[in-house]
Parts: C-alpha cells; structure tokens; sequence
C-alpha cells in the first residue's frame, strides 16, 4: 500500500438548528484543564460573562468550505457538572468547494480549486458583514497544511475576500474537535475515542472523562481522508481489493497508538464509549433512517451499532457512483467520496470494537465558537500527538 498512499504520516453543544425565526439553541460542556485535578464545580469555574456581539467561526477543509454564525446566550447551571455554554446560530453556510483536488498528485493547490473556494469564501465574508459580526476566527487545516503554494492561496483570499485564514495544526483541529462534540460524551464512562474523517487526514483523539474534566491522552492525525483516498486508489469506485488496502493501512498505521495506549484492553472491560464526527458517519446515519433529505436534527446524536454501519458500508460497495449519487443523503458532490470514508470508518471500527459509536453533525466550527464566547467555560489541556 505504501505505492498508492506514500510515506507514512510524520514526514511531515445540544444540536443546533435555526428554528421557526432562523434562531435556536447550541450547547457546549464546560471543561476543566487536562493537566488539573477534577475541579468541583462552582469552585474554580465561575459563571462565565456573556460578551456582547455576534461571532463567526469559518472552517476550511479539505473539502467543504463551512461556517457558523452565533450569537452567546447565558451559560446554564448543569450539576453535578460545570455550567454549560450556550450560543444561538443565527446564520451559516455550507459548500463543497473540493480545495484539496489534486493536491495528493500535484502537491499544490489548483487554480480551479482556489477560485472555487474563493468564491465560496467570498459569500461568507458577505454574510459576516451583513450580520455585523464583531469578533471571528476562519482556520484551514489539511490542504493549506500540506500545499507548496498554499501562501499563494492566502494572499489571494486577503486581496479578495478580505478574510484572514489561519492555518491551524492537526494537534489544535483534533482538539478542537472535541470541545465542538464534547456534550455528546456520556459522563458516567471514563474513556471516549473521538473521530473525525475529513477531505485530507483523519484525527483520532483518546480522552480520559473524569466527571466535569477531559483529560486528552493522546491523539492521532493519519493524511487519509475521504478526497486523498478517492484520488490515490484512481477513482471513487473501489473494488473490494481496494477498499481492504485502505482499511490494512489505516489499521497499520493506527497499531502503534493502540499499543501505547491500550485501547483494546479497555474496551474489553466495557470502560470505553466512542463518537464520529465527520460527513462519514453523518451520511450513513441519514441512510439508516431513510430519510428522504439529510436532517441534522435527526441524525446529531444518534446511535449506531457496528453492524449497521458495517452493513450499510458494504451495500454502497456494491453501487455504481450513479447510484450512489441518487441516495438522497449522498447526491453527485459526494457520491465519489464516500466509499473512502467508509474503508478508514471500517478499519477505526475493527481496530477498536466498541460495538456502538454516536454520531456528532459537529465539531470544529462548534469548537472555534466556545473558544471565542467563553474561554473560561471550555479549557481543555490537550495530549501529546502521537509520531510516527
């Protein structure tokens, strides 16, 4: 496998919907440094001040090019835990803008993929205006990470868009990741193994839960995501050959942090609970259901068994990418990506049978704004990134 994926890596809230007013609540847990002992609530957290204004958090992947708009609204009291942060999405954007299109082959980003993405950005600088946004963060990850020309890249968006993107590190996206889906977490079992498939690398966090306090023991970043698998195997239909190369490499290169970590062992005494956070596990969600369109309020938050996922994997294996593209939750954008996802889903599920995940339709851009509006209520110490 190392032929079609190169070197090994190293080389280099409650859910939130606008409602009937465009308006609706978003949750985030209060967390306590990782590095601190467990800290008693109300003892060391006061209630932290709701600041005035609204706030952007603009996340740019791989992939997609997303964004939120909120608004903080008074932290809620939530025993025997810290309070909990709340916010209000009063806008947001979405779009696939594929910015990391060729970028395994070519290592640069293409003239056709900055236009697009720029375009992209070009209507999220238009909402932050026209909602008067007084205080945001725009990150990229992945492809800004690994573009030769990615300065390029950012001078164009400053010159036309007048957004600033600041190119965060895998080891601040994972962690990220996590104050965004923190409130999924069940308290009451004292590990979690976090995931996030995106458009060029996947992260993989092992967090320690002691009550109010999340401890990160270590995490993973592997540079496979769901584009970055599509383009190196040749396509998004792969054969069955194919699709067991992936998930051999990804439980290959995961195996190490396994070791370290001995995930399996408890697992096996039934102390560990898992969540997926990525348009992966969002997609096989929406198939389960059946939905007739893709609804984040029914899928955030939902739980599937491994043979579902499993199940539901192999059936799309065995579609054209026509077909695929006419399932209502995958459609053309995404119907040549989503066999990718689901071999490195497959190999994080068979690495570490917890038997059951649930789904986060959030993460990152939830994360930015907890950061933003109250910093206080979300500080979380992560752990060291694993090297290879």
């Amino acid at each position: 496998m190392n032929s079609v994926f190169g070197p090994p890596p190293g080389s280099r809230s409650g859910f939130i919907e606008p409602g009937p007013e465009g308006i609706a609540p978003g949750l985030g847990p209060a967390l306590a440094p990782a590095s601190a002992p467990v800290i008693a609530p109300g003892a060391c957290f006061p209630t932290p001040a709701v600041p005035d204004g609204i706030f952007a958090a603009l996340d740019l992947g791989t992939n997609n090019c997303r964004m939120l708009v909120a608004r903080p609204v008074q932290p809620r009291s939530a025993p025997p835990y810290a309070p909990v942060a709340d916010f209000r999405v009063v806008d947001s954007f979405s779009r696939i803008t594929r910015l990391g299109e060729g970028l395994s082959r070519s290592g640069a980003l293409s003239v056709e993929a900055m236009d697009r993405t720029i375009d992209a950005l070009k209507r999220c600088a238009e909402k932050m205006d026209r909602r008067r946004v007084t205080a945001s963060r725009q990150v990229a990850t992945e492809a800004c990470r690994r573009a030769a020309n990615c300065d390029v890249f950012l001078e164009r968006v400053v010159r036309e868009t007048g957004i600033q993107l600041e190119i965060i590190s895998a080891h601040e996206e994972a962690t990220l990741a996590l104050k965004g889906c923190a409130a999924l977490l069940d308290r009451t079992i004292p590990y979690a193994l976090i995931f996030d498939i995106g458009g060029g690398s996947t992260e993989v966090l092992f967090v320690r839960v002691e009550g109010a306090s999340l401890a990160v023991e270590g995490c993973i970043s592997l540079p496979m995501g769901v584009v970055t698998v599509a383009e190196d195997c040749g396509g998004g239909d792969l054969c069955q050959r194919t699709y067991s190369g992936v998930m051999e490499h990804v439980s290959r290169l995961l195996a190490p942090f396994e070791a370290h970590h001995g995930i399996r062992d408890k697992i096996a005494a039934g102390v560990v609970q898992m969540i997926g956070t990525s348009g992966t596990v969002t997609t096989l969600g929406g198939l389960h259901l059946g939905l007739d369109r893709y609804d984040r309020a029914a899928v955030d938050g939902l739980s599937l068994d491994f043979s579902v996922l499993e199940s539901i994997s192999r059936s799309l294996c065995q579609m054209t990418v026509n077909q695929r593209a006419a399932q209502p939750c995958i459609g053309w954008q995404r119907s040549d990506l989503v066999l990718g996802g689901c071999a490195i889903l497959e190999a994080i599920c068979g690495l570490w049978p917890v038997g059951r995940l649930r789904v986060a339709d959030r993460g990152l851009r939830e994360g930015l704004l907890m950061d933003l509006m109250h910093p206080e209520a979300l500080q979380v110490a992560p752990g060291q990134l694993h090297q290879f």
